[in-house]
């Protein structure tokens, strides 16, 4: 367990804790920036976190709901102010609705987040800095330095697992609710050489083509919001199937941290999905994070029984070798 102290101001209205770890500053960074990782200790004990979106760049949001031992829920979000990578970032901290939504009639706050190095291996110092005394106190009543300290209690199992957050781990899909699963994959080079993978349709034609035996023969790629996005691919001689391909918009797009697009069938009716890509630099590698929405339950299930993982890996070690070599 980490040495935690927490430091309370009432002038200057802040709270600060400090806790110290074996770990490096890096394997720190890399649990908070990781949503795998930092929903595995973020919230008390008793209230496991669910992050549905985590972009730990300036501007970027987190999504979050923890569950309680009765299935109550709160959620949560926060607005990056400032990042500075490895060292630091800022956040604006609120109460949100299941979608991630501000609940305005409660108070939000401002979190700092600072990362040491020290002699045995790194220091977080996270200050929160509330608006008045009156938050001060309502916040510290509804039991948020009991929460903190308890979610920090957890972190060191999480720094002691490597192998479960490491580069050559195949894709993992994760279902996160109802309607939304999570893909997660390190891919072995740069943010901005895995996004121009994404984003190049000569490169897309290289390595995004599933199992063996296809051939993506239309890459249209949207680059601005309300851009459209067109992919095709046919069976090569001597492979079953049809042809097929898939069609959408661009939402959002912050170059090259975070893609949201729809994804719809062609020639298929009902709803699109909706995907969120967002690349997240570890040292060495890229994680790269693919939320999808579905319309509802059974067409979640529908997708992820066809083999969707195992034809993602394939074309994502494809990514590594041919195109990030």
């Amino acid at each position: 367990m980490p040495i935690t102290e927490v430091l309370k101001d009432p002038e200057a209205l802040t709270m600060t804790v400090i806790a110290d770890f074996s770990a490096t500053r890096e394997r720190l960074w890399e649990a908070y920036t990781d949503p795998r990782q930092i929903e595995k200790f973020w919230g008390p004990v008793e209230w496991p976190a669910t992050f549905t979106r985590h972009d730990v760049f300036p501007g970027g949001r987190s999504h979050y709901t923890m569950t309680g031992p009765d299935g109550e829920t709160s959620s949560g979000f926060w607005e990056f102010l400032h990042v500075d990578e490895g060292h630091s970032f800022e956040v604006r901290d609120g109460f949100a609705d299941g979608d991630g939504h501000e609940n305005t009639d409660m108070p939000s706050m401002r979190m700092t987040f600072q990362f040491e190095e020290t002699a045995t291996g790194s220091r977080l110092v996270t200050t929160t800095h509330f608006g008045s005394a009156d938050q001060l106190e309502q916040l510290l009543g509804m039991g948020m330095e009991e929460g903190m300290t308890s979610a920090m209690s957890q972190i060191d199992e999480v720094l002691a697992d490597l192998a479960s957050f490491a580069a050559g781990r195949s894709v993992e899909a994760q279902i996160l609710s109802d309607t939304q699963v999570r893909v997660s994959r390190v891919i072995r080079g740069s943010v901005e050489d895995v996004w121009r993978a994404h984003h190049e349709p000569e490169l897309l034609k290289r390595w995004l083509l599933g199992p063996d035996g296809w051939t993506m023969t239309v890459a249209k790629v949207g680059l601005a919001v309300g851009d459209t996005h067109r992919s095709e691919w046919v069976p090569d001689e001597g492979t079953e199937g049809e042809a097929f391909g898939f069609e959408g918009e661009v939402l959002e797009i912050h170059p090259p941290l975070r893609a949201v697009t729809t994804e719809r069938m062609i020639g298929m009716p009902g709803e699109s999905n909706i995907n969120e890509l967002t690349l997240t630099p570890i040292e060495g590698a890229t994680l790269l994070t693919l939320v999808i929405t579905y319309p509802n339950a059974e067409v979640r299930d529908m997708i992820l029984a066809t083999g969707m993982t195992d034809g993602m890996e394939t074309s994502y070690a494809r990514l590594e070798s041919e195109v990030l070599v």
